[in-house]
């Protein structure tokens, strides 16, 4: 008994020590808190360079976590928000410290649509009379791509150039799970509704490749036509550039004006100089785009009092709360309410970056649109992805606005479940239930599917999308019949979505901000950012990817392989019917 005794005080004092230690630590953190709260005063000199560099990762909203324990275990990810990047852009242009931009970009952690919204942003800023500037030691596309805005366009003598047009890749597991037993159950409707194709053959079906071809297309044409303005170039000679890689050299690609000259950093340095009148032997001022923003810059500051509301909803689409990285109903519902409910905040717009999710999930978030839009104008605008789910949520609004290369549509419905039973035959498993009712028998993955399991499944996903079907010809004022046409799960670019009635216009964040304020009849106003995350301390660890363990993961394996275990990560996510883009594709 004296052991025993002996062993629980013993428990108790560790324990008691390591919550003592640990209220410690969180009381220091509070009262310096602050400290880490706040950045440094940045200030911008006089005869300042802007370099836009764009190494984070590219959000539509990115608010700054307001937790000093994230902050003070480095747990904050590298991330910037386009509309911080366009406001700070905007900002430049009027600001007499800066003399002009320097685009250093060289991986761009953003998509097609951001980099298109922060190019037309760099086109207005030329405006001004000032300077842009490019250079990079090596291009690849996403980057020649925002670097030909700039007046003149340098490389490294010895870097490299890609540009070769688009281009993605689908894995396919059909024969990997008949020979290993597990494979995926799959329930559809759509016959481009391909995010299940993978499992279900071996190759691309005729009718995946003919969308994807097509929305490829029409996402370069959009490239190639902002390029040919910026170099001009003629579509025809672009595209022999892109057919013979005859940008692939500095020397070639400068003999093919897609690039302006071969320099070092440091004599690109002196141009920069001398376009400031700055003299040689004194040190140029430059300041990051980050920075830029920390000092204040990425806000545009006014005195009016009333407000346009921006509804950020980003990720894919999940039942239950979401947070910055998923859409959950419960937090666009509160970001919804509060924005109504505000007397300030006169018009709407939902700003919609998304492959899709969950079909009930974004039938929730629909009928909220529904209620707040009697009572003020709601105007959708698309980021780089609003498909399936992401469509369902955006097609009640009064306006959508889809930048040219967004990837949207994608109207269609599927199930998927996982099944072991082949693999359980094999290492000698099997499965036996008992049931009070016909059906009281659940669906197990160590049996085969059964046609009941089947029927009633596929009654629900039929059910699914006529209902999907029926809101979108509601919302778009079109028929029943020319949204069938135009959905069974087929993926458009904006360009395209505008041709068969799934947009109204064609343009980025701030077009769609500026549609709501002309709804409202508004001159000037403020921007609202909505939802408002509030990271708790069990945010930290909790989920399949809490920040640490993220962050961790991150430092081992790299960005690219990170993406893959989340997606195959997400597959636990997916329960009930899914609407969402019918397949993880890269964009290259």
């Amino acid at each position: 008994m004296t052991f025993l005794r002996e062993l629980l005080a013993v428990i108790l004092g560790v324990f008691i020590s390591f919550m003592i230690m640990f209220f410690v630590f969180v009381a220091i953190v509070s009262v310096i808190g602050s400290g880490f709260g706040e950045d440094e005063k940045v200030v911008v000199k006089k005869n300042t360079v802007l370099v836009l560099k764009l190494e984070d990762v590219i959000k539509d909203y990115a608010p700054k976590s307001n937790d000093p324990i994230e902050q003070l275990l480095g747990l904050e990810e590298d991330k910037m928000g386009l509309n911080n990047i366009l406001n700070a852009i905007d900002n430049a242009k009027y600001d007499d410290n800066i003399l002009g931009i320097s685009i250093e970009s060289l991986m761009i952690r953003g998509g097609i649509s951001q980099i298109h919204e922060i190019r037309d942003k760099l086109y207005e800023f030329k405006e001004s009379g000032k300077f842009i500037l490019a250079f990079s030691d090596v291009y690849v596309q996403k980057n020649l791509y925002l670097s030909s805005v700039a007046d003149s366009v340098y490389v490294n003598p010895e870097g490299f150039i890609d540009f070769r047009g688009l281009s993605g890749e689908v894995l396919f597991f059909k024969d990997f799970q008949e020979k290993y037993g597990v494979k995926m159950e799959v329930i559809r409707h759509g016959k481009y509704k391909s995010a299940v194709e993978p499992f279900l053959a071996n190759e691309m079906s005729e009718a995946n490749r003919e969308q994807t071809e097509a929305f490829l297309k029409s996402i370069w044409s959009q490239m190639v036509e902002d390029i040919e303005e910026s170099r001009n170039l003629e579509t025809t000679r672009i595209n022999y550039i892109a057919d013979e890689l005859m940008a692939r050299t500095p020397d070639l690609a400068i003999e093919n004006s897609m690039l302006t000259g071969k320099l070092y950093k440091d004599e690109y340095v002196k141009i920069l100089k001398q376009l400031g009148g700055i003299p040689e032997d004194r040190q140029l001022n430059s300041i990051s785009v980050k920075n830029y923003i920390n000092s204040g810059k990425g806000r545009i500051i006014t005195a009016a009092s009333d407000k346009i509301a921006v509804i950020y909803a980003q990720g894919e689409i999940i039942y239950g709360k979401g947070d910055e990285n998923y859409i959950g109903p419960d937090l666009i519902i509160e970001a919804l309410k509060k924005a109504r409910k505000s007397k300030d905040v006169k018009a709407i717009v939902l700003r919609v970056n998304s492959p899709g999710g969950s079909a009930l999930a974004s039938d929730i978030i629909w009928r909220e649109i529904e209620i707040t839009k009697k009572e003020k104008p709601v105007v959708v605008s698309m980021g780089n992805l609003a498909t399936s789910g992401g469509y369902y949520i955006s097609c009640n609004a009064d306006k959508i606005v889809a930048d040219p290369t967004t990837i949207t549509g994608s109207i269609g419905v599927f199930g998927m479940v996982p099944n072991i039973s082949e693999f359980a035959d094999r290492i000698g498993i099997n499965a036996e239930q008992v049931g009070t009712n016909k059906r009281s028998v659940n669906y197990s993955l160590f049996e085969p599917m059964n046609d009941d399991f089947y029927k009633v499944t596929k009654e629900g996903i039929e059910r699914v999308y006529v209902t999907f079907v029926t809101k979108v010809a509601e919302g778009r004022n079109l028929t029943y019949e020319e949204v069938d046409q135009i959905a069974q799960g087929r993926v458009w670019t904006g360009k395209q979505a505008l041709d068969n009635g799934l947009v109204d216009a064609l343009g980025g964040l701030e077009d769609a901000i500026k549609l709501a304020a002309s709804i409202v009849e508004l001159d000037e106003y403020r921007i609202r950012s909505y939802p408002d995350y509030k990271k708790e301390f069990k945010d930290l660890f909790s989920g399949p990817f809490g920040s640490i363990k993220e962050q961790l993961l991150l430092d081992e394996i790299g960005e690219e392989n990170l993406k893959l275990i989340k997606h195959a990560q997400n597959f636990d996510n997916w329960t009930g019917i899914q609407a969402r883009l019918p397949f993880l594709l890269e964009i290259k």
